[in-house]
């Protein structure tokens, strides 16, 4: 069974069709790398995929391990195992990293004692390279952009969903901080049976975090899909070859 299905996926935000048509499938064990221009549709991709309520799907369906969850809210989604880390992760002041990872894991579950959650976390900020004092500090309140991202990563590598969604992960990250991130992610992906889509403009975070699949998205679908043959052609010759490909055959 594959983890996640969608076929022809058509979303509409404010009345303005953003997907058009989309269709993509992951299956267990693959990470699927999204690429394409601005406003192509890949972030509405991912807030669909997690129920966002501003945009609205007039035809298609997602399938993830087989249930139909169109219909689920957002937690719903959340508690079989899907997860978004955001493009641009929002602050919630007064809400500490610890009390968001010990509520989601009793939200999912899996609630630790004190000793045992401790141990887990002081484990995972080891391998992220953060301070332990970055669990009393509220929700990306002042947090850098490399620490937002680090965040996200920790969210991921505690919580251990089903499917990761990670909209532009690598962006606004230095060079250290993004080889700490992907190894982060890199072993999230270790985990048996889970998925990963990456959504990202560029070759060097996938030079550390290798696709199984490439593909290119464009006026709100997939126009190709491939493997590492793609990001070196994207690298020297950007997307336009690509598109007028796609128009020519079409």
């Amino acid at each position: 069974m594959s983890l996640l299905e969608i076929r022809d996926l058509h979303v509409s935000v404010e009345g303005k069709e953003i997907l058009k048509g989309l269709t993509l499938t992951v299956n267990p064990g693959e990470i699927h790398a999204l690429m394409g221009p601005n406003g192509s549709g890949k972030s509405t991709l991912a807030f669909v995929l997690m129920g966002h309520p501003k945009y609205k799907v007039t035809q298609g369906t997602v399938l993830f391990e087989g249930e139909d969850i169109l219909a689920l809210k957002p937690n719903e989604r959340a508690k079989r195992g899907v997860f978004l880390a955001f493009q641009y992760p929002t602050a919630v002041s007064g809400v500490s990293v610890a009390n968001l990872l010990r509520n989601a894991l009793k939200a999912l579950g899996r609630e630790e004692d004190i000793k045992s959650f401790r141990k887990i976390v002081k484990a995972k900020l080891m391998e992220l390279k953060i301070d332990e004092s970055f669990m009393s500090r509220y929700i990306n309140d002042g947090f850098s952009g490399g620490e937002k991202k680090r965040l996200e990563v920790l969210q991921l590598s505690i919580l251990k969903p089903k499917l990761a969604l990670l909209d532009e992960t690598d962006s606004g990250l230095d060079i250290d901080a993004l080889k700490t991130v992907a190894e982060g992610i890199n072993r999230y992906t270790q985990n048996p049976g889970v998925g990963v889509v990456l959504i990202t403009h560029y070759q060097r975070v996938l030079n550390f975090i290798k696709p199984h699949a490439v593909h290119i998205i464009s006026e709100g679908r997939v126009v190709l899909s491939g493997g590492w043959d793609i990001i070196e052609r994207l690298e020297k010759d950007g997307y336009e070859p690509f598109l007028k490909e796609k128009e020519a055959v079409s």
